[in-house]
């Protein structure tokens, strides 16, 4: 389908069936035109393209693709046998080859109730929201003019993308609004003088453009990332490629987030040791006359700039956090998944992740497109019992980091007091403080002496404790105490009631939320250079 362990950027397709002949080669010089654009555009993705292969505009679009060999994904509106009805000569002959040239052919499942009846257009409008939903840009073969009830049609799926949501009047979320590029297409008795294969772009071109660019920034990534062997589900289990392809996405997300942290964590690091460096060369410069202290500020100041540069172009703090958004949302839709729920993260994802990390709700959107799962597994013990272990640990962890911490900005501290003790005796005794005390020879080099350590301890333990507040070591050992008594009572709900649909989608949403709110505070630390 798309590169192993990479966001596919997916292409979703709706347009009408009665388009003119005489168009066709234009349209399809049209979407072939845009289908490069955006390869050329996304070099590091993998292009995927969501079709229903209605006649018409659909099976135009799908030809278009598979002439420059880009992976067809087939989303039918009913069965495949009762589909082939609204079919017939050229056009049934084509359906068939299109599907049998399609990587993936499945039913779009229901995502509004049925009504008693249910018809082919509430089947085709099933379709519609499903294309929409799972693409990160709509490609639409429409003539731009709205269409009477029963609202399934061109005009409605733009609709559904364009607004992110199905119902006008309850707003259901689908995960963020979609892009949609018009191609302009007449239809059969339009008047000859209509515009045939102009292309307009309609929504937030910027707000798309930063979603291809960090999806491609990520693919890019993820492409050199060699993750470790850790499966997140049971390798005995029966065969899921949409599954298999989550869990590679999750073990590459989950990998480069781990990287990128260590290197934010070692710019602070650095960061803080440059102010340490700078604070006592100075204090050497100014208190202790020695002039070549200078050059050794300069030296620090140029490193801290090389570094802060290096920071800003790779950007390991906000690559750290989008990546663990990916990784978290990955995790629970596989989990999902795996207990036999379809669909998509970003159906549950707070606002704060669709409207900051928009590419994030996409990408997850996109890995979602696939059958419903077939299997039915029990998630207590690869789910819930795994995380209520994994928060057991991370209690402990963080208590001892914080402990760590405190130790060495305590013991800093006492240093402090300490030196401060020492240099009040030598000035009560020594320095000629008190009018009794006596007066030894070289007193103001003691006292230079004195100030540089003292000045030194101070700011060594400002900007340790700078550092280590920056981790924000309290706030994640009590997220960690709260997850742990969250999951111990989903492990006693589970051993009373069952592992019910609404306990599962409980279990996910608070997962998404926690995260959310851990990304909400880290994003506020980033790597500064203070002095």
């Amino acid at each position: 389908m798309a590169l192993q362990g990479t966001v596919p950027i997916v292409v979703g397709v709706t347009g009408h069936r009665d388009i003119r002949t005489k168009d066709r080669d234009l349209l399809s010089g049209a979407v072939e035109k845009i289908l490069r654009e955006l390869r050329d555009q996304c070099p590091h993705s993998g292009i995927v393209m969501l079709n229903s292969l209605a006649q018409g505009a659909d099976q135009l679009c799908a030809e278009a693709a598979l002439r420059l060999s880009i992976p067809l994904i087939a989303v039918l509106p009913m069965e495949k046998e009762e589909y082939e009805k609204d079919f017939s000569g050229e056009d049934l002959q084509r359906f068939r080859t299109l599907c049998s040239a399609a990587k993936a052919c499945f039913t779009a499942p229901e995502t509004e109730q049925a009504p008693p009846a249910p018809d082919r257009d509430f089947a085709y409008r099933q379709a519609g929201i499903y294309v929409a939903a799972h693409a990160h840009v709509l490609l639409a073969l429409w003539d731009g003019k709205e269409t009477a009830a029963p609202h399934c049609g061109t005009a409605d799926t733009v609709r559904f993308a364009l607004e992110g949501a199905y119902d006008a009047k309850t707003a259901i979320p689908l995960g963020g609004s979609c892009p949609v590029w018009q191609v302009q297409t007449p239809r059969i008795g339009a008047d000859d003088a209509a515009d045939a294969g102009k292309v307009s772009f309609l929504g937030d071109q910027a707000a798309f453009e930063e979603i291809l660019t960090r999806s491609d920034e990520f693919n890019r990534l993820a492409g050199k990332e060699t993750p470790a062997q850790h499966a997140l589900l049971p390798a005995e289990r029966e065969a899921d490629e949409c599954l298999d392809r989550m869990e590679t996405l999750y073990a590459k997300a989950d990998a480069l987030s781990i990287r990128f942290a260590g290197m934010y964590r070692k710019i602070l690091a650095a960061f803080a040791i440059i102010s340490t460096v700078i604070t006592v060369a100075f204090l050497l410069y100014d208190e202790a006359g020695l002039h070549p202290m200078i050059l050794v500020c300069g030296a620090m100041l140029l490193l801290a700039w090389i570094l802060q540069h290096r920071e800003r172009r790779s950007a390991p703090h906000r690559r750290y956090l989008e990546y663990r958004m990916l990784a978290e949302g990955l995790r629970v839709q596989a989990f999902l998944r795996y207990a036999g729920r379809g669909g998509s993260a970003a159906d549950i994802l707070p606002w704060a992740v669709k409207s900051e990390a928009a590419w994030v709700a996409a990408a997850l959107n996109a890995c979602a497109a696939a059958e419903e799962p077939a299997a039915v597994h029990r998630i207590r013990d690869v789910w819930v019992e795994q995380q209520h272990r994994y928060h057991q640990r991370a209690i402990e962890r963080s208590k001892r980091s914080f402990k760590g911490s405190e130790r060495i900005v305590g013991a800093a501290l006492r240093i402090s007091i300490l030196l401060y003790l020492a240099v009040l005796v030598f000035e009560l005794v020594w320095g000629g403080l008190l009018p009794f005390s006596g007066q030894i020879e070289g007193a103001q080099t003691y006292r230079t002496l004195w100030g540089l350590l003292l000045g030194s301890i101070s700011a060594a333990a400002l900007f340790i404790s700078n550092y280590y507040g920056r981790l924000s070591l309290p706030r994640v050992t009590s997220d960690h105490v709260r997850m742990e008594q969250f999951y111990r009572t989903v492990l006693d709900r589970i051993d009373r009631f069952g592992e019910t649909p609404g306990l599962l989608l409980l279990i996910a949403r608070e997962e998404l939320i926690e995260n959310v709110n851990w990304c909400s505070y880290q994003r506020d630390n980033t790597a500064d250079f203070n002095l």
